[in-house]
């Protein structure tokens, strides 16, 4: 089983996604975990405030790292040898080969930002690994911690209905049709690519090396 532990101020962000579909099969079949630590519970500010304004000034708040620690170090607690991971726009690009690494792990911790983004700190202190999921900016790191339980979980054994349906092991295509095999749409029609229809497995499996270039 791989548990990941997200340090979220807003869990509630990506858990309907989480327990959908084949992620959600997974969690059930215990093949994959999800555990949460929102900072609020663990900062010492009597109010649970966790942002703060940024030194040298700025147009947001940043979360201040006492409390994003805190939550860190309670995820530790349960998660021995976990790799940490700490998003920012700097980090290594995510792709399908760290995927299948991080898959062998059993924990996996994500630190989400939100706002200007976290203290620098953290990241120093934990020696987190720095990953970004592409050139943007995004409001919070929830999407991209989804986006890494989606892509490593499909490497786990059983989270898949087949091995097959890993791209990487078979010949597929960025284009898939299904029936009808015309499509009327307003009036004009729109034909599944004849090669499909064949039933030749060669020639199928050339058209679909050549889509994917």
């Amino acid at each position: 089983m791989l548990h990941f532990h997200i340090v979220s101020l807003f869990p509630d962000a990506i858990e309907p996604y989480l327990m959908s579909s084949i992620l959600g099969k997974a969690r059930e079949k215990g093949l994959v975990k999800v555990s949460y630590y929102d900072p609020k519970n663990y900062t010492k500010d009597k109010y649970g405030r966790v942002d703060r304004r940024p030194y040298g000034g700025g147009p947001g708040m940043v979360l201040e790292p006492d409390g994003m620690l805190r939550a860190v170090v309670a995820a530790m607690k349960k998660a021995k040898k976990a790799e940490v991971i700490f998003f920012s726009t700097d980090g290594k690009v995510f792709d399908e080969a760290s995927a299948k690494k991080l898959s062998n792990k059993k924990h996996i911790i994500m630190i989400c930002g939100r706002y200007e983004g976290v203290d620098a700190r953290v990241q120093k202190i934990l020696k987190a690994k720095l990953v970004s999921v592409g050139p943007y900016v995004l409001t919070g790191g929830e999407l991209p911690a989804a986006t890494l339980i989606d892509a490593i979980s499909r490497f786990i054994p059983g989270v898949l209905g087949k091995a097959e349906s890993l791209e990487a092991s078979r010949v597929s295509s960025p284009e898939v049709y299904t029936r009808p095999e015309v499509l009327v749409w307003k009036g004009k029609k729109y034909k599944v690519p004849p090669v499909l229809l064949t039933g030749n497995h060669a020639k199928i499996e050339e058209w679909k090396k050549k889509k994917r270039g």
